[in-house]
């Protein structure tokens, strides 16, 4: 069985890293700092650490003000509340002068333990998305974090990073290294493209290997940049495979079928199927027990391919 690594795991063992050799980092947290893992960077470097406690949007405040003295800014909490709690702050003081302020998001989408909908963010990548400046991605896996963090601390502007809760298998290649804007294919195929971006990449590939198995050649691409999004991917897979279906943790108004169907609108015209939460507040219960209430497991994924296909 293949290691599984949470994302969030290596988040603070990252930052620590690049705060040894960036005398300039900063991490500003809002009461979440065990559970985010940055309470690594914390214990290494308190003087650089800043415990704002539950005032997300003074988080922001300070670190674009930070930011703009010469620091790089890290700030995390919660998914919903850096999105849908501080959108105004995020949006006129980080993104609009374009700060360099990295915006961690945990506990993204429906993966949110137990905490029901008042903190799952199933809107967040169409408020970010949305917002001129600003970069949105979400690795997916352990691995592909770490390169995204380590990119977002060489890039100068504003960065939207989801950071995965739960422990996720190895998903990108071994000798992959992330590029903003290029999506990587972990599968070939020709009969359909599945698109999809962390938690629900597992999820994504598994549904691909099954389909395989009734002979249904299913191209499978990690699109962890999902603005600026791989718009060259996405018109070859539409030219090459005709179908495409899109999974998201998230709504599937403004997240990445979103994205997608917008690209394909424009380019290639096809098929474009939009898994996700359908435009309802989420619900309490585990992770498992919403997976299985959205249709967002692999059986799922693969009923939906095979309805695509046979209509």
């Amino acid at each position: 069985m293949l290691e599984r690594t949470a994302p969030r795991n290596v988040l603070g063992k990252t930052l620590v890293e690049l705060g040894e050799d960036n005398p300039d980092i900063m991490v500003l947290d809002a009461d979440f700092c065990t559970a985010s893992k940055t309470v690594a960077f914390k214990d290494r470097f308190p003087e650089r650490f800043i415990q704002v406690g539950i005032a997300e949007q003074n988080m922001m405040g300070i670190a674009a003000g930070l930011s703009t003295v010469g620091f790089t800014c890290f700030a995390s909490t919660l998914c919903v509340f850096c999105s849908r709690r501080a959108c105004d702050q995020v949006t006129v003081s980080i993104a609009l002068p374009r700060l360099n302020v990295k915006i961690l998001a945990l506990y993204a989408g429906i993966f949110v333990g137990k905490n029901g909908a008042s903190h799952q963010a199933l809107e967040d990548i169409a408020i970010m998305r949305s917002i001129a400046n600003m970069v949105v991605v979400q690795p997916a896996d352990a691995q592909e974090t770490q390169q995204v963090v380590r990119f977002a601390a060489q890039y100068d502007g504003p960065m939207y990073i989801r950071i995965g809760r739960d422990p996720r298998p190895s998903m990108v290649p071994h000798d992959y290294k992330f590029q903003l804007g290029k999506a990587v294919t972990l599968k070939e195929g020709k009969d359909i493209t599945l698109i999809s971006y962390g938690d629900m990449v597992e999820d994504t590939l598994n549904a691909a290997l099954s389909l395989e198995e009734k002979g249904i050649h299913a191209r499978v691409i990690n699109m962890s940049s999902i603005k600026p999004i791989d718009e060259e991917a996405i018109i070859k897979a539409a030219e090459e495979t005709g179908k495409i279906v899109t999974v998201d943790n998230h709504n599937i108004f403004g997240g990445l079928g979103s994205a997608v169907a917008e690209v394909v609108c424009e380019k290639m015209p096809v098929k474009v199927r939009r898994m996700g939460v359908r435009d309802v507040f989420g619900k309490s219960g585990t992770n498992e027990e919403m997976q299985k209430r959205f249709g967002l497991r692999a059986e799922d994924i693969e009923k939906e391919v095979m309805s695509l296909l046979e209509n």
